[in-house]
């Protein structure tokens, strides 16, 4: 079982640098001591359908800094990967998809795709569910050097996702308001409400969500509202990027979160 996991991600050396991004704040210039409080803005499940990747290129023509984590093995990746060459600023992690029958390595095809990548996270978190597994995926993030989203010390927030959609932006604003300094992480779920993804059931086996296309508009209308981005300007909050993380802190600060 661990030998086809390994297969299942593994493929030539990837090595990413990381590089100042045009267009986002270089957060890496703020004073040591004047205790910032930074968000990252990660969106999910990229490549998961036509929808969830028009809802994608709305957030990134907002001009917030996001970071994008893919589904490459998905029908609709090479769709994401298109959009994501026309913003070279966005961010870009690989969404690894264990809990399926997926065969081709996702780091290879990640690689072959022609985007930077920056990080790998992991859908629904069956990467690092096992022992096995996670020491697997830790090494393999250290041999591709690659960062791992929430080993920079980041604490993680997703408030709007169980929020009802009307609610989800009162969510959002509540929890910048409550934000505390250094490293912050939001993990979105972003779609549009259309037919295609209306007619997805959400299966997740940790709390499915009725109406999923609803719940996902919802959380695009939020990130995307005034209030929102009113909120996070009153509060002085720095958003930025996990390749700016990468930048300020560098792969060797990476961490196993005390949780896991």
């Amino acid at each position: 079982m661990v030998r086809s996991f390994v297969l299942l991600l593994c493929g030539p050396l990837l090595f990413a640098s990381p590089m100042h991004v045009v267009g986002q704040a270089d957060a890496s210039r703020h004073p040591a001591n004047s205790d910032p409080v930074y968000l990252v803005i990660r969106s999910d499940d990229a490549g998961m359908s036509h929808s969830v990747n028009m809802a994608l290129e709305r957030l990134i023509a907002t001009g917030l800094p996001v970071s994008i984590s893919v589904m490459f093995p998905t029908p609709w990746y090479q769709e994401t990967v298109d959009i994501l060459k026309r913003h070279p600023e966005v961010s870009v992690g690989i969404h690894l998809t264990l809990n399926s029958e997926w065969k081709r390595s996702q780091i290879d095809r990640a690689r072959g795709s022609g985007l930077k990548i920056d990080y790998v996270d992991y859908h629904m978190g069956t990467a690092v569910r096992y022992p096995e597994f996670r020491e697997i995926t830790e090494r393999l993030a250290k041999e591709y050097g690659l960062g791992m989203s929430q080993y920079f010390g980041e604490t993680r927030h997703d408030p709007q996702y169980s929020a009802a959609p009307r609610d989800k932006t009162d969510s959002l604003v509540t929890m910048v308001n409550r934000l505390k300094p250094r490293f912050n992480l939001v993990v979105t779920h972003v779609g549009i409400d259309d037919a295609e993804l209306g007619a997805l059931l959400d299966m997740n086996t940790s709390g499915p969500l009725p109406d999923m296309s609803k719940n996902r508009q919802g959380e695009l209308d939020a990130l995307t509202s005034q209030r929102f981005g009113e909120a996070i300007k009153a509060r002085n909050v720095r958003l930025i990027t996990y390749r700016q993380v990468i930048e300020m802190q560098g792969l060797k600060s990476m961490r196993r979160p005390e949780d896991n």
